[in-house]
């Protein structure tokens, strides 16, 4: 048996503690470089950098007093330069600016009260300024990863308490600092809690490391969700998008026992504008009009773009609201689509409208919006046309050419009413059955 050993303090010493932040710094810096190589989330790139350059300033700090020409405000300084990168990492994630001057403000300052003589010469003074830089740039990036908004609350809230907790930590010496004797206390200081920062920093850095890890995550899926569920020339919602949204806005107002409309616009001549001036100019006529319908409505309208220059919008109000809508977005198109580029194009869009209580369908209300639109294009083209009550009926018409015109009595509740239903029935059954080829009506 092996006679047994008084009991030792184990003591990690300064330079191995260097040593082991400097190489974790180092392995997530290239780590996160590198996943920044193969996704292309530019955020990842300036936390990898972050994470070097930090690792290189903890190097720095180990070749203290190893007779390198190296000034006491350097590794300082690049280490602050590191926490601003990494602000900046947590606003280029968002899609926001990179903040240039703030960014490089604590090194700017740290370098500054190092030129001052006498500033930084106590030991206090250079714990307390340090300390605030530090924790200044975890409470920036803790703000910064919480205004996200897309997350649930249980989901951000780990953005938010590892680099707050970083930052609160390292204030912890500044009253300390402050209270303590000039010598003995200072050094006591830095040797019986120097141990607690640097772990404490170590954690940080890996689980920062490991919220980046788990956001790029997240905004890669829904990078590909936006993918599968957007129009790639005009950036509106694509057919699968509308119909997986529609629902939720049908129940809204059904919830509300408000009406619920449906617009369906169809730009007119569109083929005779690729004929005439090519495809290219054709696609900048849609992006276009994505724009100005884009610009037009509300955010709470459901906006679409079915195929070709079709486009659906679904949107919670009745048929006047609707029909102010409508006739602002054909009055913007008309003006803006004069012309397109170089080329006079005089581009003008139809526009079907219809409305009515939620439980009535989404289907139903497009079905009777696009009849209302044929009756658009009837008339004359470039304006406005609400669907008549039961418009649906000819919707059906023109999907079953085989059967023959369906006639419903008692549909208009004045004299125009029922001239225009006249007129909307014939449309259709022209569209269903072009001349020469109309069915033999059934006999009673």
């Amino acid at each position: 048996m092996t006679p047994s050993s008084p009991a030792a303090t184990i003591a990690l010493d300064v330079t191995t503690v260097f040593v082991i932040a400097t190489c974790i710094c180092a392995l997530l810096g290239l780590f996160l470089l590198s996943v920044w190589r193969q996704e292309r989330i530019r955020a990842l790139a300036w936390w990898g950098a972050a994470y070097l350059l930090g690792g290189f300033s903890v190097a720095l700090w180990s070749l203290d007093g190893s007779g390198l020409p190296i000034p006491r405000s350097v590794p300082n300084a690049l280490l602050f330069l590191a926490c601003g990168l990494i602000w900046s990492a947590a606003r280029v994630f968002h899609g926001r600016s990179v903040p240039w001057l703030g960014m490089s403000a604590g090194t700017v300052l740290w370098l500054a009260a190092n030129l001052v003589p006498g500033v930084m010469e106590p030991a206090s003074h250079r714990v307390i300024v340090s300390s605030v830089i530090i924790s200044v740039y975890a409470f920036l990036t803790a703000f910064e990863l919480w205004r996200e908004r897309r997350k649930a609350l249980l989901q951000r809230w780990p953005a938010l308490f590892v680099p707050l907790l970083h930052g609160l930590v390292f204030l912890a010496p500044v009253p300390l600092a402050s209270m303590m004797p000039e010598e003995n206390g200072i050094f006591s200081l830095a040797t019986g809690w120097f141990a607690v920062f640097a772990l404490e920093a170590i954690l940080y850095v890996i689980g920062t490391a490991f919220i980046v890890m788990t956001l790029s995550k997240d905004q890669v899926v829904r990078l590909q969700r936006s993918a599968a569920s957007l129009d790639p020339l005009t950036g509106l919602f694509n057919r699968r998008a509308f119909f997986e949204g529609a629902p939720q806005l049908e129940a809204a107002q059904a919830r509300k026992r408000e009406p619920l409309a449906a617009l369906v616009f169809d730009l007119d001549h569109f083929k005779s504008i690729n004929d005439r001036h090519g495809h290219f100019v054709g696609d900048e006529v849609l992006k276009l009009f994505a724009g100005v319908i884009g610009n037009s409505l509300r955010a709470t309208d459901l906006v679409a773009r079915f195929g070709g220059e079709e486009f659906v919008v679904l949107l919670p109000g009745g048929a006047d609201e609707a029909a102010i809508a409508a006739e602002r977005v054909r009055a913007a198109f008309e003006e803006a689509g004069r012309v397109v580029g170089t080329h006079v194009i005089g581009a003008t869009v139809s526009v079907g409208l219809s409305a009515g209580d939620p439980a009535t369908g989404v289907s139903v209300l497009l079905m009777e919006a696009d009849a209302a639109l044929y009756r658009a294009k009837a008339l004359g083209r470039n304006r406005v046309v609400r669907a008549l009550p039961g418009e649906a009926v000819l919707a059906a018409a023109e999907t079953a050419p085989d059967l023959p015109p369906v006639v419903v009595a008692g549909i208009g509740t004045s004299q125009a009413d029922s001239g225009a239903w006249e007129e909307a029935q014939a449309v259709i059954s022209w569209i269903a059955h072009p001349e020469g080829q109309a069915p033999v009506p059934a006999t009673a």
